[in-house]
């Protein structure tokens, strides 16, 4: 499995002050969607999310997302490797993702940009 990159991931109060202050730290435009009543803004490698305090506390268990270029090969490589998949695989706005808990606990998203058809 071939890691792409990574991106951190911020969980702010006010999503349109901190867009505005990362796209000119990051130099680009943010991409914007909405997920389960969190709004996010994806700008650079930071990927910002704003809504209710109960789906943040949930966000935050998460350290970063890891760009992989197929998540089916991910979830292979990593169940064969001793982590747990705690969710997905599963279609997002971007691609496919998974959260997988590492052997040592720490919880990870794995994304690839392969869009499914229903």
């Amino acid at each position: 499995m071939e890691i792409l990159g990574t991106t951190l991931r911020i969980c702010v109060e006010d999503l349109e002050s901190s867009v505005a202050f990362y796209e000119r730290l990051a130099g680009g435009t943010a991409m914007r969607f909405e997920r389960g009543g969190v709004s996010v803004a994806a700008v650079g490698c930071f990927l910002l999310m704003s809504g209710p305090k109960e789906e943040l506390d949930v966000l935050r268990k998460v350290a970063a997302t890891i760009a992989v270029q197929d998540v089916e090969e991910a979830y292979t490589v990593l169940t064969a490797s001793g982590a747990r998949v705690i969710a997905g695989p599963v279609p997002t706005p971007a691609g496919r993702n998974l959260i997988a808990m590492h052997p040592d606990g720490s919880v990870f998203e794995y994304v690839d940009r392969r869009m499914t058809t229903a």
